[in-house]
């Protein structure tokens, strides 16, 4: 099980990435947009959201940090654009710790599966601390 980072910019997530990668010469990373993800016709998205970065992830000095553009629409306030994301190889302790946090928390999205992953899910926990919670079975792409 590892916590990590997560960072969201608003629009300008390829540039913070690209400059992370020359501050610590990270290798160049993958970016997944937010148009190239598999097409929902219950939610058709807006143009200004394809070229958006979805998720990328950075290895810092041995630490995944990981990062997104928020979608647009959705609120940011920078300063408070970070997350912390339990990934495990172990969906039970993905559950658990997500059944445990989420009394007296609020839940975001529900465990679910989804295109790149079986289970995950996301809630900000009783101290307003925002957790995405995904279940890695070696097959995840980034």
């Amino acid at each position: 099980m590892a916590i990590d980072v997560y960072l969201n910019f608003n629009g300008n997530c390829r540039e913070a990435v690209e400059f992370y990668e020359q501050v610590f010469g990270t290798q160049k990373t993958i970016f997944m947009t937010f148009g190239e993800t598999p097409p929902n016709p219950d939610y058709p998205l807006p143009e200004e959201a394809k070229n958006l970065v979805m998720h990328t992830r950075l290895n810092i000095s041995g630490s995944n940090v990981m990062f997104s553009d928020v979608f647009p629409g959705m609120p940011f306030i920078q300063g408070n654009n970070v997350s912390l994301s339990l990934v495990s190889k172990n969906e039970d302790e993905v559950k658990s710790a997500f059944n445990q946090l989420k009394v007296g928390g609020k839940v975001v999205m529900e465990l679910q599966e989804t295109f790149w992953s079986k289970c995950y899910g996301s809630l900000t926990d009783k101290f307003g601390i925002e957790w995405q919670f995904n279940y890695d079975n070696g097959e995840m792409a980034m």
